[in-house]
């Protein structure tokens, strides 16, 4: 299961900060209208970042994890998948996702993130990164096959069989961030992501966190604050040394 609607991100907010935020309506190619959240530093950011959420679309974690962005100098847009059949209003917590995200399809999504990655672009980032997390994790690498320019794709908890698949194809560096204790991911997914990326020379790291479940990046989970930091300490490293 991926975070409860009343989690957050557990990372520390860096009190003073100087950021702003909205709510968008972004277009993709193919006509569709669909939410977003966009978090940005006051001072101008050459880095932008994309976040995919999880399977329940866009909610109150991801808006939070794009302010944490912000508050590091870094500009974040975190979208929702269901424009296409939920629409753009703010959704409630008793919002029945599933026959949505049952919708959605490989290519929808890739279009969002193409205009999320151009909505950045037009507003002065120059080095831009995806980062995803469960669906939005294996989602994220996939964008990296896409001709979108991305200095590299981060993915939390991904199911990493597409992308072992398209391993040839990816044209970013990846961050791969793997729970040891995830149920629907087994360490031989992992290991054949890993041969295959460098088989492919795909730069690359892969991290697997002993005894860390799906989902164990949540505030909420104080017996993996550890593994949290960790991977918080790796994102912001990824990106430093793309950026």
């Amino acid at each position: 299961m991926c975070f409860e609607l009343d989690s957050s991100p557990p990372i520390p907010v860096i009190r003073g900060a100087a950021v702003s935020h909205e709510d968008l309506v972004l277009e993709a190619a193919d006509g569709n209208r669909f939410a977003a959240f966009v978090a940005r530093p006051d001072e101008p950011a050459r880095v932008g970042v994309v976040i995919l959420p999880d399977v329940r679309g866009l909610y109150h974690f991801y808006e939070e994890l794009a302010l944490r962005f912000a508050e590091r100098g870094i500009t974040a847009v975190a979208f929702d998948y269901f424009g296409r059949t939920a629409g753009i209003s703010k959704r409630g917590e008793d919002f029945a996702y599933k026959p949505h995200f049952d919708q959605t399809t490989p290519k929808g999504v890739q279009d969002d993130v193409a205009a999320a990655v151009a909505y950045l672009r037009e507003n002065g980032a120059e080095r831009l990164f995806t980062v995803g997390f469960c669906f939005g994790g294996r989602n994220s690498w996939l964008a990296a096959t896409e001709d979108l320019g991305l200095a590299g794709a981060i993915g939390f908890y991904g199911r990493p069989d597409e992308p072992a698949r398209r391993a040839g194809e990816l044209k970013a560096p990846i961050l791969a961030l793997q729970g040891g204790a995830d149920q629907s991911i087994s360490a031989a997914d992992n290991a054949a992501f890993e041969q295959a990326l460098e088989a492919a020379g795909v730069e690359h790291e892969l991290v697997v966190y002993e005894g860390a479940p799906h989902s164990f990046f949540d505030r909420k989970q104080e017996e993996f604050a550890e593994a949290s930091d960790d991977a918080w300490a790796r994102v912001l490293a990824f990106i430093a040394a793309h950026s």
